[in-house]
Formats: structure tokens, C-alpha cells, sequence
């Protein structure tokens, strides 16, 4: 039986406590820190199978992480914290000697840029300590790499085109809200798109790239929007048959329009101004103004749909796959008091938690999801409330 340090305590946070919880055979207690207690506290009370410790933290803190970690010896951290501070995470796992697992890749503070170069440097670190890490256990990344490794395993001899498409068919009534966390969902939608194609990254400006997908079990037809996202760079590089791979997202025409007036404002930019007499982050600023994600749970109705669609060659023939997962908004609120969004990124971590501490998935250094073996997890996932569709066909090429 294992204990967890949970990170975090947003909406993601709520979700991973309570899918914790009910891995009773492997998790038997977890603490839950954040920059603010009364935040894990609330998750706390939520929780009554076993016991749950909270504590204040701040992640940027290397040394303070670390003595909270020595305090509290779990035998895994889970961060879902920013990921502006997955590295200091990092090294604080590595100075208390435990194992770590996030659900996004770092990202620096100043730059709306995100790669896994910075946290595959810690490979030999993590090795020589014997200790693993787990880099991006959510859905997309997480999942999504997962889905990838099931098809190269189950379905194709060689996967030579990739799509992963993510749609929110949801409604939160509200004129302009973000899903997850406003800073980091804004930074990631306004960078400008990587695509891989013929051993190359391409680049086009943000969204600039849409077409229509007719999404299944009746959501229908929605407008999807290429962009980056990190899962691209370690599936290229573990996966090196791939000649072309992309990232689809849905947006609605609200959300764009709102987007486009708040950059032509400047709202957007996440270099400092000066304003009465003090440095704020315009950016960060806004984040203050919109509707916490936290509170879009009770409000969000409809679902999500998440997967992948492989292209590529079986026995020498053309095949393609198509394997997703639908979650019901209103199905995880009454389950976890979050909306899908965060559920469909805390259930993977916490599934990712149990792979690494019943040493299912366990190996020293630094890895991503695609590198283990997919079907224990899928099947550990199901089992948390998120199962997966695999369905054979023809797709128009995106």
C-alpha cells in the first residue's frame, strides 16, 4: 500500500483526490498541498474512504517542497500544479528521493512555449537515483499517447499518419470562460501551430488551420482548429514511423471572437506593464477577471470527445483506426464536483499513479505514456471511470 502527494488543488486536483481514493488496493492515504490550504481542505472534506492530510505550499520553493515531501513520505508525487513549475517539482522529488508524475509538460513563464526538452534532461538524474518519472499522465497528453501505442500494438504494423482530435460539445452558459486554468489554456491557443510532416516541423499561425469533423455517438459535425500541443514531440520522436501528425481542437465562434478582441487589446500578453506605479502581467491579470474553471462544474452541460485516428499500414495493407472516449459533463460533476474537462485529465493521472506504484509501469528515468505498455492502463482507466471506443473505418485525410 502506497501514500500520495497531491500538488495542486484546483479542479484536476479534486478529481485525482477522489480517483485516489477509490484505488483502495494500491493508495491508502494522500496529503493534498497547494499555495492555498483552505482550497485542499475543501477537497478533503469531500473524501471519507481514507485518510487525507492537507498542507500549504508554495512549488516554486525547491527547499520548501522538498521538506514537505521529507514530512510527509509518500511514495509518489503527483503534480497538477502550473507547469511553470513542473521543473522545481522535479528537483524536489529528486532531493527526497520519490517517484513523480504530472499531466503537462514544463513551460517557462516568460515564454508562451512549451517542449519536453527541459524535463528529458533530467533522464540520467532521475536513473542514477533509481527513481521514475512520468511526464504528462492527463488525456491529451496522456491518454491520447496511450490510444497511439494501443494502435501500433493492436491495430497497425506501422502508423505513417496521426490526428488527434479534442472537442468540448459542452455549454456553460457563461459569455466567455476557459475550461482549465485561463492563463495556461490562453498561452497554449495563441502559440503559433507545430504540425510534423516528412520529418519536419511545420509552422502556421495560431488557428489558422480549420476544418469540420463529424464527431461520433451524436455529437455531430464541429469546426476543429489545428494547433500545437506537446504530445506531438514525444510521439514523433518514440514513434519514428509517424510522417505526418497534428493537433485538432474545437472552439466555438464565441470563444474565438472573444479571443480576438482581448489580443487586439492586449489583454493577452504576458510581458510585464506598468500600471499605477506597479509591473502587472496583462494575462495574468485577466485570468483574475474570468470565472474560476472551479466554478463551471455545476453550470456545464454535454460532453467531450477525445481520440485519435491512426493511418498506416497491417500485413502490408492501408488501415486506419479511429479510438476516443466520450465523458458526460454532468455525469463527473455529480461524481467529483468537477466538470469533464478536469475529470477527463485527473482520472488518467490518477490511473498513471497506480500503473507506477503497483509497478506495472516502472522503470528508472524519465518517460512518457507511450513508452509503457497501453492495455493494463486502459483497462485500470475503465475501471476509474473512463473507457475507451475503438472503432475501424475510412476518415477524411485533415
Amino acid at each position: 500500500m502506497s501514500k500520495v502527494l497531491i500538488i495542486g488543488a484546483g479542479g484536476v486536483g479534486r478529481v485525482v483526490a477522489h480517483k485516489c481514493a477509490q484505488a483502495r488496493d494500491v493508495i491508502d492515504a494522500m496529503t493534498i498541498a497547494s499555495r492555498t490550504r483552505s482550497k485542499c481542505d475543501a477537497i478533503a472534506a469531500e473524501i471519507s474512504s481514507l485518510p487525507v492530510k492537507t498542507a500549504q505550499v508554495n512549488a516554486d520553493d525547491v527547499a520548501q517542497t522538498t521538506a514537505l515531501i521529507k514530512a510527509e513520505q509518500p511514495q509518489l508525487v503527483i503534480n497538477v500544479a502550473l507547469p511553470y513549475q513542473d521543473l522545481h517539482i522535479m528537483d524536489a522529488c529528486l532531493a527526497a528521493g520519490v517517484d513523480y508524475l504530472d499531466t503537462a509538460n514544463y513551460e517557462p513563464p516568460d515564454t508562451a512555449h512549451f517542449e519536453y526538452s527541459w524535463q528529458w534532461a533530467y533522464q540520467d538524474r532521475f536513473r542514477e537515483k533509481n527513481l521514475m518519472a512520468l511526464l504528462g499522465s492527463g488525456f491529451d497528453p496522456g491518454v491520447t499517447n496511450v490510444y497511439t501505442a494501443l494502435a501500433a500494438q493492436d491495430y497497425l504494423d506501422e502508423i505513417q499518419e496521426l490526428d488527434i482530435i479534442d472537442a468540448n460539445a459542452g455549454n456553460h452558459g457563461q459569455p466567455f470562460a476557459t475550461n482549465f486554468n485561463p492563463e495556461i489554456n490562453i498561452r497554449e491557443v495563441t502559440a503559433v501551430c507545430r504540425h510534423w510532416e516528412d520529418g519536419n516541423w511545420v509552422e502556421t499561425p495560431p488557428l489558422s488551420t480549420k476544418h469540420s469533423f463529424d464527431f461520433p455517438e451524436g455529437i455531430g459535425p464541429m469546426n476543429i482548429y489545428r494547433m500545437f500541443h506537446e504530445e506531438l514531440e514525444s510521439l514523433v520522436k518514440h514513434i519514428p514511423t509517424i510522417r505526418k501528425a497534428q493537433f485538432w481542437m474545437t472552439f466555438s465562434d464565441n470563444y474565438l471572437k472573444h479571443l480576438e478582441v482581448l489580443q487586439n487589446v492586449g489583454m493577452t500578453r504576458i510581458d510585464p506593464v506598468r500600471f499605477q506605479g506597479q509591473d502587472i502581467i496583462p494575462l495574468q491579470f485577466l485570468k483574475a477577471l474570468l470565472p474560476d474553471p472551479g466554478s463551471l462544474g455545476p453550470l456545464t452541460t454535454g460532453r467531450t470527445c477525445i481520440g485519435v485516428i491512426a493511418r498506416g499500414l497491417k500485413d502490408g495493407k492501408p488501415r486506419q483506426v479511429y479510438i476516443y472516449n466520450i465523458c458526460e459533463h454532468e455525469r463527473a460533476y455529480k461524481e467529483t464536483n468537477s466538470q469533464a474537462i478536469s475529470y477527463t485529465t485527473g482520472v488518467p493521472a490518477a490511473t498513471g499513479a497506480v500503473m507506477m506504484l503497483s509497478g506495472i509501469w516502472k522503470k528508472p528515468g524519465v518517460w512518457n505514456m507511450e513508452q509503457f505498455a497501453p492495455t493494463p492502463f486502459l483497462e485500470r482507466m475503465k475501471s476509474l471511470g473512463l473507457s475507451t471506443v475503438v472503432v475501424e473505418g475510412e476518415w477524411p485525410r485533415l
